[in-house]
């Protein structure tokens, strides 16, 4: 396997070394990961779990809220505690913890209920993140918006840390779900040619690739697809002037279908298949909240229109954010947002 020399040391050694010494030391480890966890956030979780669990720690994963069922096929995730569930054992088992980790979030808003628990517990916390502008209150930061995923963080630490030989099948299905989804099936923010070298060794796992894939893609309901089918007939709007298009859903709309948490993955990335369309929205309201999701092409900067409007970020051509008011606040802000950006989606869809 000559050819993995060439893995960039994106992780300083230094810090490879001190969360080993931190892994090493401590007794009782908790991994925690953002509000409605996605293919990353449990991806991640889920292969350090089972790194930590076979060198015979103690470790629990918690997350803030419940997570779509076409992610629970990954081994661990019977395991997982959902705070919002049962809150006091969640606080308990933070403030007993040693060792915190806190991967696939930046800020401790991102997990909610979860936060004040977070930031009142005694341990040692380290932050595994590739999300821009990480926050306070950490002991060792781990932070590269430029890399695909958590998850190939995850992999990059245990790598370099010379424990590539004791990651198992199980750990290495998990980082490949993480990576695959957070490029949208290595779609975008994934042109990086060691992310193929990592995938290559995740294989040599004996990973079964195709069986992920299909688990994650292949797994939703009926109703998922009315629903889909209905948004995009009846809830999609076309700027072709501006080279956008914008799709969204009320909390009437996800009740006809019976919306299932996960459901409505994916929905940003149909409008980007219609020519001439480099930037999808989706708008969802949510309980008190509405939610975004962003995609572009090309190099229109979705994360900066998500900073600018709705409190949010992420990478060039995949983000989100979050609104504080109503639905038709929320779609106000697009359109205005959309005209501010008018001259940047020009350029952007005349670049080669």
């Amino acid at each position: 396997m000559k050819f993995t020399e060439s893995l960039t040391d994106v992780i300083e050694p230094a810090t490879v070394d001190q969360i080993m010494q931190a892994i090493d030391e401590a007794h009782q480890i908790v991994i925690t990961t953002h509000l409605s966890p996605d293919g990353d956030a449990l991806g991640s979780s889920l292969a350090l779990y089972h790194y930590l669990k076979d060198r015979g720690k103690q470790v629990r994963v918690i997350v803030p809220n419940s997570f779509p069922y076409f992610l629970k096929w990954m081994k661990g995730a019977s395991e997982i505690s959902v705070a919002e569930y049962n809150p006091e054992a969640a606080r308990h088992i933070l403030m007993h913890a040693d060792l915190i980790f806190s991967l696939d979030y930046n800020i401790p808003k991102r997990i909610g209920l979860m936060a004040p628990m977070l930031e009142a517990a005694p341990a040692r916390k380290i932050l595994i993140d590739h999300h821009l502008l990480p926050g306070n209150g950490f002991n060792i930061v781990v932070s590269h918006p430029e890399i695909s995923s958590t998850s190939e963080l995850i992999f990059r630490l245990l790598f370099h840390a010379g424990r590539y030989q004791e990651l198992s099948q199980a750990a290495a299905e998990c980082i490949y779900c993480g990576m695959m989804t957070d490029t949208g099936g290595f779609t975008y923010n994934s042109s990086d040619p060691e992310i193929y070298e990592i995938i290559s060794l995740l294989l040599r796992k004996k990973i079964d690739k195709d069986a992920i894939y299909s688990q994650v893609f292949h797994n939703y309901s009926a109703d998922r697809f009315r629903l889909l089918g209905f948004t995009l007939s009846q809830r999609m709007e076309i700027y072709p002037d501006l080279h956008a298009a914008l799709i969204w859903l009320s909390k009437e709309d996800q009740a006809q279908f019976q919306v299932c948490k996960g459901d409505t993955e994916g929905f940003v990335n149909y409008p980007l298949s219609i020519k001439g369309i480099i930037f999808s929205t989706f708008i969802r309201e949510d309980e008190g909240l509405i939610k975004l999701s962003f995609r572009s092409q090309r190099s229109f900067p979705c994360n900066e229109f998500a900073a600018d409007f709705f409190n949010g970020g992420g990478h060039l051509n995949a983000s989100g954010g979050e609104f504080y008011g109503s639905l038709e606040m929320a779609l106000q802000t697009y359109t205005k947002g959309l005209k501010q950006y008018e001259e940047i989606l020009k350029q952007s869809m005349n670049q080669d």
